[in-house]
């Protein structure tokens, strides 16, 4: 059978969505052509990704029983290796299909994979996390709704907690593209913050070629941080 190219894919389907008027409905439809064999997800590796490994070795990072959120979690890899670390793991996206083939991979998992929407999430996931992990899910948004993504993203984070995002990144002058991804700006990133949460290290990475933000923040309310 015959796969389209997947990052074309991807962005025929954005361009669709988007033009349609709902810019998150491309998930679904990439998804669900993936779990039926039609199409390739052009970011699942199979494995967590490497700036995330690498922030939790730097940090010598243990969960001990404490609540880690993965945003976006699409097949789980990330999520089950926050989970490997020994936090309580609640995984989410919003692709039904994405969520099913990820309990399907993992079968034995510990994680609670969940469908919720970054642009409208639980009431009561609001400052429930000591780690929250956001991966590449606010690039795969145009603006908007990005920007109200942004918003709802600190807000999760409980006193004390952690939350480390990594994402594309451009200068505020560059031309983000067609997308996805729409990479970040770095008042795009400082905004994941504002209001909440402090920034503890901004990074401005070269990673296989691409230019990628990994930056950490911290809720500066007291309690048992991952990081500390």
């Amino acid at each position: 059978m015959h796969k389209p190219d997947p990052d074309e894919y991807a962005h025929v389907l954005a361009a669709e969505a988007i033009g349609a008027g709902d810019p998150t409905a491309w998930f679904e439809r990439l998804y669900a052509k993936a779990e039926t064999g039609r199409a390739e997800v052009p970011w699942d590796r199979g494995a967590p990704h490497r700036l995330l490994v690498e922030w939790v070795k730097e940090r010598e990072l243990r969960g001990d029983g404490r609540q880690a959120l993965i945003i976006g979690c699409g097949l789980g890899d990330d999520a089950e290796f926050i989970a490997g670390l020994g936090f309580v793991t609640v995984a989410f996206d919003i692709s039904v299909s994405a969520i099913r083939t990820a309990r399907r991979r993992y079968p034995l998992t510990t994680v609670d994979y969940v469908t919720a929407d970054l642009l409208d999430p639980p009431a009561a996931w609001r400052q429930a996390f000591d780690l929250v992990v956001e991966s590449l899910t606010l690039q795969s948004l145009p603006d908007p709704p990005r920007a109200t993504a942004i918003r709802n993203v600190a807000p999760m984070v409980a006193p004390g907690g952690t939350l480390i995002v990594n994402a594309r990144a451009r200068d505020s002058r560059d031309d983000p593209g067609e997308g996805p991804p729409w990479p970040l700006t770095r008042a795009e990133i400082d905004a994941i913050g504002e209001g909440v949460l402090e920034p503890v290290e901004i990074e401005d990475l070269r990673d296989t070629g691409a230019r990628r933000w990994r930056a950490e923040f911290r809720h500066p309310s007291p309690g048992n941080h991952p990081g500390g």
